[in-house]
């Protein structure tokens, strides 16, 4: 068994470019339009607190375990699963879990550039002046506009999807290398333009208050499945990304420290999104917190057009979600493209051509979802709520379920031992702890929730 794989995409300039491409996949608009919300209602501080235990024994076991797989293999997650199965002598079956991630990669990027492509839009539609003093109705009226306008979508959908292929077809360090070596410094210098705004003109205390006063008595038990289920789905996991990601992951780069460094930035973002996203709802009288694209299409619109200079800063915040989302989308792109590259051993410009164009194929029925077709249900689904519902609910809780029993149980001893040299024992222990009883149990509750919820609840 060969314990040093050479792969064919190369690797990261820097474990420091990794630690801001993983980044980068696992920073999107879940932070932005999801955890704030969900920390307030759930007991603000408690709630933090809760998520930030559930990173630590939820989420940076399992991306550690990604990135295990990745880096042995030096392929994209199908053949780096296919490699570590067979050099553990492990029943075949178990390739199915890179196909998995990369499939539910796919599917996610077909219908998250649609979203992506919304945030485009509003960097036009609050420039130009349009949603100066405009209210809450009339703030909806835009959003449904643009949803009923499948051409509109389309475009910036087109739009969307043509600038994750011209990063992804630089390759590793010419094309991902120096996207997110430009745009992460980028989000978090806009970040902190963001939070000084914020704090000058916007309700900054009550934001502060809404996060993390301390309130117990609304951190109920649907609030913990919640703050497992975002300490999860935040860090990009079970979609085949830090895998791939991980496979150009420097030899010599320690595993552990450099994902919880990861794990600091994403938890960081979310929480700094919310300080200024609540600054900036509280500060207009009329607007409720609220969470999903309701807040971001809408809420903060109508807060912006009544702000003094909020429509430069409303602005700069959706080049900052754009960003945001382009970051992880070429983290949705890269896995599929290495595979095709791998499979059919043609150039990555061809693989690229290929994968995204078949997502934005798959796209369209996600923009249609929203108008032409929005009459046609399946069992109440929609297109677009069907891939949302089997990506998040189903596929991604089992591809991460899957990582940690294969890491935990099936995996040889040798390559764990290889691949986390450097790590000290009394680490090791509490990982493969986590990654055999906590990580499993808590995917579980958090995949059973889910269909739960939407079924029987």
């Amino acid at each position: 068994m060969a314990l040093q794989q050479k792969g064919m995409h190369g690797t990261w300039a820097s474990r420091w470019t990794f630690i801001m491409a993983a980044t980068g996949s696992a920073v999107g608009l879940g932070n932005m339009w999801k955890f704030p919300y969900v920390a307030g209602s759930n007991g603000g501080g408690a709630f933090v607190l809760i998520y930030l235990g559930c990173i630590l024994l939820i989420g940076v076991p399992v991306m550690m375990a990604e990135v295990l797989i990745g880096r042995h293999g030096r392929q994209s997650p199908i053949n780096s699963m296919n490699e570590a199965v067979a050099d553990s002598n492990a029943n075949s079956r178990w390739r199915s879990v890179g196909w998995l991630g990369v499939l539910a990669g796919l599917l996610i990027l077909s219908f998250y550039a649609v979203i992506a492509g919304w945030a485009l839009d509003y960097i036009l539609l609050i420039s130009s002046g349009d949603l100066q003093g405009i209210n809450g109705a009339a703030a909806g009226a835009a959003f449904d506009n643009l949803l009923s306008n499948p051409g509109r979508l389309i475009m910036w959908q087109t739009l969307f999807m043509a600038l994750c292929v011209i990063v992804v077809i630089g390759g590793v360090k010419r094309g991902l290398g120096i996207a997110v070596e430009t745009l992460m410094p980028l989000l978090f210098l806009m970040m902190l333009m963001l939070l000084v705004f914020a704090f000058l003109k916007g309700n900054f205390e009550a934001a502060v208050n809404f996060l993390f006063s301390f309130n117990l008595d609304a951190l109920t038990w649907r609030g913990v499945l919640e703050a497992m289920g975002q300490a999860f789905f935040t860090l990009s996991i079970g979609m085949g990304a830090i895998m791939a990601y991980g496979a150009y992951m420097p030899q010599d780069a320690n595993i552990g420290k450099t994902i919880l460094i990861v794990a600091f930035f994403d938890s960081a973002v979310a929480i700094i999104s919310g300080l200024i996203i609540f600054s900036i709802v509280f500060a207009t009288p009329g607007i409720e917190p609220s969470a999903g694209p309701g807040l971001m299409f809408i809420s903060l619109p109508v807060a912006f057009g009544s702000m003094p200079g909020g429509l430069l800063i409303g602005a700069v915040f959706f080049v900052l979600v754009s960003i945001a989302a382009w970051s992880s989308a070429i983290s949705l792109l890269e896995p599929c493209v290495a595979w095709l590259m791998e499979a059919k051993s043609i150039s990555r410009a061809k693989a690229n051509l290929v994968i995204a164009g078949t997502a934005w194929v798959l796209g369209l029925g996600s923009v249609f979802s929203f108008n032409i077709w929005s009459e046609y249900k399946v069992a109440g689904f929609t297109y677009f709520d069907f891939l949302d519902f089997l990506t998040a609910n189903i596929m991604l809780p089992i591809s991460g379920l899957l990582i940690t029993l294969f890491v935990g149980y099936v995996i040889k001893r040798e390559v764990i031992d290889f691949e986390m040299q450097g790590t000290s024992d009394k680490v090791m222990e509490v990982w493969q702890f986590t990654i055999r009883y906590i990580a499993p149990f808590a995917i579980s509750l958090v995949f059973i929730m889910g269909v739960y919820d939407k079924f029987f609840a």
